[in-house]
């Protein structure tokens, strides 16, 4: 369950059917959270303390991808600089990736397991004015050939991919960005290896992800509490091994990506588990939670193992960026 020599050793393998299970997931309970949360699937960012309202939370999901920018120096002021092209790993229904085309005017093509989630962020893309109709799921060859071409601003497309062999050519994403994807990989170093395979020449990688603590100097592995909380976790959410934050410094130094920071933002997304909670028990929630499927109400049983695992110490909010070597 926990290793802090993740960066060296060989992973284990795979749980079977590991994809399986995460497309069935986000599959069956993506059009529940769009209908309460709207279109970004991941954590607000809040003030440390914050007592938020309800109609506060949506506006700290926006925050939290400014944060991640900001925390990753990606260039806000000049455009000559700024990403035009973008990839979103474990893109969701595309929140994210549709954030970052409008802010940057830029090109973004999202990966997810999910079908469902793919075809509703492309309709959402297109509704918006963001499709790009000539990619969608084409080959690399067609890829190569149409998708960056210049003057063509501010287009989406999402398509179902693995981020452990993505479709995509050597070098071209000037931001590589997961926004809380990772814990769903059983292979940190091949993850991050292929973010870093994809990512331009000084391109920016930013991994937004849950972890385990680090361990302490004496410590082998995570105590068996905490080894058996994350794995109830794990079992809901179809998540492999977990994985520290420095593990994931010393996979990125391995790979010699430069500029790699980390910080623990666990106390900024404190009020968004007991929200997430609150609004699972409201009439709506209920309702649709009944009809979503058991691998949805499987994982609403376990949200209070997440406030849980906050509290102990033990799972850790954390945000890593590096930048992949520039061009000589």
């Amino acid at each position: 369950m926990a290793s802090s020599a993740a960066a060296s050793q060989a992973p284990a393998p795979a749980p079977p059917g590991l994809k399986e299970g995460i497309a069935g997931l986000y599959d069956e309970s993506s059009g529940l959270w769009e209908s309460i949360w709207g279109d970004h699937m991941h954590h607000g960012f809040y003030d440390s303390g914050e007592a938020a309202s309800m109609a506060d939370h949506r506006r700290a999901q926006i925050r939290m991808i400014e944060e991640a920018l900001a925390f990753a120096a990606v260039p806000a002021d000049d455009p000559e600089k700024q990403p035009k092209t973008v990839v979103d790993v474990g893109c969701g229904i595309g929140g994210s990736s549709r954030y970052l085309a409008k802010k940057y005017g830029a090109q973004c093509k999202g990966i997810t397991l999910s079908p469902v989630q793919a075809e509703r962020g492309n309709a959402l893309a297109a509704a918006q004015g963001l499709s790009d109709q000539s990619t969608g799921n084409s080959n690399i060859n067609r890829y190569r050939n149409v998708c960056f071409q210049p003057g063509v601003m501010g287009q989406v497309s999402l398509q179902v991919a693995d981020a452990l062999e993505q479709p995509f050519p050597d070098g071209h994403f000037d931001l590589v960005w997961s926004m809380e994807s990772g814990e769903h990989m059983p292979d940190k170093r091949k993850f991050v290896s292929e973010l870093a395979r994809v990512a331009a020449p000084g391109g920016t990688i930013i991994i937004v992800t849950w972890c385990h603590r680090n361990l302490e100097p004496s410590e082998t592995s995570l105590k068996p509490d905490e080894v058996s909380l994350l794995k109830r976790i794990c079992d809901a959410y179809y998540l492999p091994d977990w994985c520290s934050p420095s593990d994931y410094v010393s996979i990125a130094k391995s790979l010699s990506l430069e500029d790699i920071k980390t910080a623990d933002w666990s106390e900024n997304v404190a009020p968004f588990w007991p929200a997430v909670i609150k609004s699972a028990l409201t009439w709506k929630g209920i309702t649709s939670l009944l009809t979503s499927g058991w691998k949805t109400i499987r994982g609403a049983m376990v949200m209070p193992l997440m406030i849980q695992g906050y509290k102990k110490g033990l799972i850790k909010f954390t945000i890593i960026t590096c930048r992949k070597p520039g061009a000589a």
